[in-house]
């Protein structure tokens, strides 16, 4: 058997743990600020993530008011 550099055979199962570390706590991050924690599917398409969080640095945050 060849090894396409992927992973193998296991290199859906490690995308898939990859998203999960990454999706969850950013979940749990934007419901602690009040946003919906479905926005947290954006950090996984490429680009898409680097614009949300320059959008969400500088929005008014719904809990709260400015740290500065």
């Amino acid at each position: 058997m060849m090894w396409n550099g992927y992973g193998g055979g296991f290199g859906f199962f490690w995308l898939i743990v990859y998203i999960l570390v990454l999706v969850i706590p950013i979940a749990r991050i934007l419901g602690r600020l009040g946003f919906n924690q479905w926005w947290s599917m954006v950090a996984v398409i490429p680009l898409v993530n680097v614009i949300f969080l320059w959008i969400l640095a500088y929005a008014d945050w719904p809990r709260g008011g400015r740290a500065t």
